[in-house]
């Protein structure tokens, strides 16, 4: 696989942000309690994380070091600020149901992270891809946890029901601590699957 394709790849598995280096955990437990608000937050944080990228390796030469920190915060806040308002603008049920955890993408250790240990290090399309290669793999992860949520909690999938008028609603899973607990079980699966 070429370095470009590794690049891409090593945020889905061996790099997780989720699964591997447990970043990025105040909006997957906070918001994941369906589906579409997995994929929600996930693409936001992708936007926002490929953009940064993009921006901090382009400018890495000129930014100085004792001001990097408070300029890559500024970079992310301006495009979490383009996210927020355009989600606002056209999907305005989405964006009242993820609320404050929209703004709260600044402060996201995964974007700053990558901000600081590979964009700040890197050349743009490298930096790109690995930001578009992170930003999935949180997506998935955030679409995982929100599915088992969704369907454990109140039987639906994006909303419909699949489990029947028969199934109990299991109404932990939908609060915040049935998502330490799915946390705990797919950090477990994972760790696992590693292990073979």
């Amino acid at each position: 696989m070429s370095g470009y394709g590794q690049e891409f790849t090593k945020g889905l598995w061996k790099e997780n942000p989720v699964f591997r280096m447990v970043l990025g955990l105040c909006p997957l437990l906070a918001v994941t309690s369906t589906a579409i608000n997995g994929i929600a937050m996930g693409l936001a944080s992708t936007f926002v994380l490929v953009c940064s990228n993009t921006v901090v390796s382009s400018l890495r030469s000129i930014i100085p070091d004792k001001v990097r920190i408070p300029s890559f915060i500024i970079v992310i806040a301006s495009f979490v600020t383009i996210v927020d308002l355009t989600m606002n603008a056209w999907a305005h049920q989405v964006h009242k149901t993820l609320g404050l955890f929209i703004p709260l993408i600044v402060v996201n250790c995964l974007i700053l992270g990558r901000s600081e240990a590979f964009a700040s290090r890197n050349p743009v399309l490298r930096s790109v891809i690995d930001g578009f290669g992170m930003g999935v793999g949180f997506t998935v992860a955030l679409f995982l946890l929100g599915t088992v949520r969704e369907i454990i909690g109140s039987g639906t999938f994006f909303g419909y029901p699949i489990l029947g008028t028969a199934y109990t609603d299991v109404l932990v899973m939908i609060l915040p601590p049935g998502a330490f607990l799915a946390m705990g079980v797919m950090l477990g699966a994972f760790n696992s699957l590693d292990r073979t």
